[in-house]
């Protein structure tokens, strides 16, 4: 192997060289312009973001231990895409004063998760998934304890690191259960040798049950709406999408190649996940105030959503799975981000604090009904094609009751998002939050997932490019 073979690591080095420079750059950096580290990063990582489109070499490192496709070049920058979007939108939260000693902290803790994230989806082994997975997970409990000085922040990364914990303990648990029934950690070694014995099935089961922690599958969702609404809300947003997203990503691809040998026996148990993690999340969902646990159990309905495209095992389940990830970034984030610039500039946190909120705030109104609406899966915008591939992946395997109680549970989170719109539009309030202006970044942002929520959905040629590298990906 020689140096220039590193190249396939692009994204992974040029995260590192950036939190490397944020980190020089708070070093030389005097007290009074901390601030100015908040643009230098937003610059770096937009260059970082930019490069990371720009088309590489393909190939394996390290005996196949890390593995770059086209697919995985293109979940990572779907991730790098969504972190831009997050920075932009939490640039407002950081100027804060009580915020001014932690700026480079978060951006370095950030850059480490995605970091970990990124290794993940590149894993060819076992091993190199597990370091990505806690790379990834670790410097996420130091963000959602952020607000130090606010004891439901701290709680929220207790609650985070503890989860996560067990989470890995389970799951490592089942991986060590699959290399003793197969003797590797290799995917494509363990591929051929997956079986229907006993060892395999109760390793597989500890590993569905590690990743449901991280996704947020019910019965393995109890932690999600206590982090969700502790942490920061720009903290809560990168959980929601980012997190999320690459979790999504790396089970659907060890699914759908170390264990394709078994998938008569997987089908099953996603099935009921799905059924279950839909159905729950959403009743819940429909009891909430609090607008960061509303959004906590709306994210974790779509997770049951996604189920419902690795399910439908092969090239359509693959490209359906990638594609509304990639248009629930555009459609979460455009709502986190109304969340997060009301919080700011009022500190309102609650459905009935965005009472009469059209009235003061129209284009925040409109941008959020938007968002709910692509949520929702409301045809045209870009959640309601997201959702349709999703619906003929599992379709097109037969799985039409499914497909069934997917679409009413649909029609449920619809009520529930009206909800919200009805408090906007409709609620009456003497005193709703005063008219503000957001700040360039968060402008910034708002236009970028108001953008990839209507080009995504009638951009035809996406899905077709996601379909064509999927193909190449699991053949």
């Amino acid at each position: 192997m020689d140096l220039g073979q590193f190249i396939l690591m692009r994204h992974e080095l040029l995260l590192t060289i950036a939190a490397l420079a944020i980190l020089v750059a708070e070093i030389f950096t005097s007290e009074k312009n901390k601030s100015g580290i908040i643009t230098f990063a937003l610059g770096l990582f937009a260059l970082v973001t930019v490069v990371g489109f720009i088309p590489g070499e393909t190939g394996n490192l390290f005996g196949g231990s890390f593995q770059s496709s086209q697919l995985t070049t293109f979940m990572k920058n779907i991730l790098n895409l969504a972190v831009l979007i997050v920075f932009l939108q939490a640039e407002g939260w950081l100027r804060k004063p009580e915020n001014a000693d932690k700026i480079s902290e978060y951006f370095i803790l950030t850059l480490a998760t995605l970091i970990g994230m990124n290794f993940m989806v590149s894993a060819g082994d076992f091993l190199i998934f597990y370091i990505g997975l806690e790379t990834a997970t670790i410097p996420i409990a130091g963000l959602a304890a952020f607000d130090k000085m606010k004891s439901k922040s701290a709680e929220a990364g207790i609650k985070l690191i503890l989860s996560s914990a067990l989470s890995s303990g389970i799951l490592l648990f089942g991986l060590s259960m699959l290399y003793g029934a197969t003797g590797t950690i290799y995917f494509a070694d363990m591929a051929g040798l997956i079986s229907k014995d006993a060892m395999t099935l109760l390793g597989f089961i500890f590993f569905v049950s590690g990743m449901g922690f991280k996704i947020s599958l019910v019965p393995f969702h109890f932690w999600t709406a206590d982090v969700y609404e502790g942490a920061p809300i720009n903290v809560t947003s990168y959980l929601s999408v980012v997190s999320k997203g690459a979790a999504a990503f790396i089970f659907t691809i060890i699914l759908f190649t170390v264990f394709k040998n078994i998938v008569e026996l997987w089908q099953p148990m996603i099935y009921t996940l799905a059924v279950f993690t839909m159905t729950l999340a959403n009743l819940f969902a429909l009891r909430q105030n609090n607008i960061k646990r509303f959004l906590a159990f709306s994210s974790i309905a779509q997770a049951g959503f996604i189920l419902l495209g690795i399910i439908g095992f092969g090239e359509l389940g693959l490209t359906s799975v990638v594609y509304f990830v990639l248009v629930y970034v555009f459609t979460n984030l455009g709502a986190f981000g109304v969340v997060a610039a009301v919080h700011n500039a009022s500190g309102v946190e609650t459905i009935s604090g965005y009472n009469g909120l059209y009235k003061t705030n129209p284009m925040l109104s409109l941008l959020m009904t938007l968002s709910l609406f692509s949520l929702a899966g409301i045809p045209p915008v870009a959640g309601f094609f997201g959702k349709f591939f999703l619906f003929t992946a599992a379709a097109s395997k037969g799985y039409y009751l499914l497909v069934l109680i997917a679409v009413l549970n649909a029609t449920i989170s619809l009520y529930y998002y009206l909800l919200v719109i009805k408090a906007m539009f409709i609620a009456k309030n003497e005193e709703p939050v005063a008219w503000f202006r957001s700040t360039l970044a968060m402008r910034i942002s708002l236009i970028m997932c108001v953008a990839g929520v209507f080009i995504i959905g009638f951009a035809s040629g996406i899905f077709e490019y996601i379909r064509s590298i999927s193909q190449l990906f699991l053949n």
